[in-house]
């Protein structure tokens, strides 16, 4: 798991340096395998800049090869780029000769003048690993239209300097399969051990926000497999790019930037460990039922595949019955958030650890969220994590929160009943 520095210190005000981190994560069980340097500190972006494809055309001795002619503000070169997706026309990054790049993965390596197949190329076109800004080795990274020829990569993407923590999280420390978790328990150990009063940690807050008075039901027919469920609906959703400074925030977790709605989500489970599921809310009718599999009922998931479900899957479903999606596991390719969406219904529970990984196994899904789910998030985080994510989305996405918070609690435990009873004061209790 990538815990990022900066994002640590969000929720706790941290003057140790990144070793002296590590080594106290390492003593609380928290094993860091890895320290990641990256931004400025990291990469040579200065040297890689925005260019535009002037021309490109087949390379007449490489079936796979393109020659093209670019443009970096300054000169035109020819660079010989072996992507599928390059095209005329297009925005791209061009690693300038003497760029020193530190991929996502592999060794670091520096843009030399070469001969390609018997044709000169002066640079590289780059894709998002090459970078070392995201996991992405589809193609080149087509930029906007607006993006300024000749600016410098580091001045465009303005990537923070960071640190980056890789923990070899054990399946016994659920508490901190987020950023919140680890600072607190790193809080914990500077109060006992360092005596740092002062490092206190920052307790989440519910944002202001103006809900509607819309309506939507939520319909949990199996208590013991979610004990809460919670969502709110959001319209007038415009689903775009995300702002830059949130790509950054998942590019140092080693996340590839989808769209602003999908993207929040990951930012917040990342943040506070709850997963979060977005649902085209045109797709749900007037509400959601939570209930298992019948048989012979199928679910065509996200990544396209057609699953024959079993009675003991845990399913969302539309308000008509229609199976939406694997609850706490994976989205549905029908309900799922498209460019064309424009309200949106965003899900916030806890489900069962086993049914989850039960079913997670028998579907060989292993997603970020099975992963949160089956080794059991913090209940009591559930309605920060929803009202944080519909918070970004009021502010990224234009979104209008149509209705209040819809919430069903079936079966909880003393101290969660305590908690979910009365949200205003749930910041106290944690």
């Amino acid at each position: 798991m990538r815990i990022v520095y900066s994002q640590l210190k969000k929720h706790l005000p941290l003057v140790l340096s990144a070793e002296k981190t590590a080594d106290i994560l390492t003593s609380l069980g928290l094993e860091v395998e890895k320290i990641e340097h990256i931004g400025r500190t990291a990469q040579d972006l200065d040297k890689v800049v925005v260019a535009k494809v002037i021309a490109c055309n087949p390379h007449p001795n490489a079936d796979k090869l393109k020659i093209t002619e670019i443009d970096n503000g300054k000169e035109i070169l020819q660079v010989v780029c072996g992507a599928s997706n390059v095209q005329a026309g297009q925005k791209v990054f061009l690693a300038q000769i003497g760029a020193k790049l530190k991929p996502t993965s592999g060794e670091a390596f520096a843009i030399q003048k070469a001969k390609i197949r018997g044709t000169e190329s002066f640079g590289m076109l780059c894709a998002e690993d090459e970078l070392g800004l995201g996991n992405s080795h589809a193609g080149i990274w087509v930029l906007p239209e607006d993006a300024p020829i000749g600016k410098s990569a580091f001045d465009y993407l303005q990537p923070e300097s960071d640190v980056v923590f890789e923990i070899g999280l054990t399946p016994n420390r659920a508490d901190a399969m987020s950023h919140y978790g680890v600072a607190r328990d790193l809080a914990a150990y500077l109060a006992i051990h360092e005596n740092l009063d002062t490092a206190k940690l920052s307790k989440p807050i519910l944002p202001n926000l103006s809900f509607g008075s819309g309506a939507k039901s939520i319909n949990v027919k199996q208590a013991n497999a979610c004990p809460y469920y919670s969502a709110v609906h959001l319209k007038n959703i415009q689903v775009q790019e995300s702002p830059q400074w949130l790509k950054n925030k998942l590019h140092a977790l080693g996340i590839g930037a989808i769209s602003n709605v999908v993207d929040i989500t990951n930012y917040v489970m990342h943040d506070l460990g709850v997963p979060l599921h977005a649902f085209d809310a045109q797709k749900i009718g007037a509400g959601v039922e939570v209930s298992f599999a019948k048989q012979g009922e199928t679910l065509c998931t996200l990544d396209g595949v057609l699953r024959n479900l079993h009675p003991d899957d845990l399913l969302i479903r539309a308000e008509n019955g229609t199976p939406l999606c694997l609850a706490g596991v994976f989205g549905g390719k029908d309900s799922g958030v498209a460019l064309s969406t424009t309200d949106i219904f965003l899900e916030a529970a806890y489900f069962d650890p086993t049914i989850t990984r039960k079913t997670a196994k028998r579907h060989a899904l292993h997603t970020d969220a099975s992963f949160r789910f089956e080794r059991g998030i913090d209940i009591a985080m559930v309605p920060f994590a929803l009202q944080q994510a519909a918070a970004l989305m009021v502010e990224l996405c234009g979104a209008e929160i149509a209705t209040p918070v819809l919430a069903q609690e079936l079966l909880v435990l003393p101290r969660h009943t305590e908690v979910l009873a009365n949200v205003s004061s749930m910041a106290e209790l944690l």
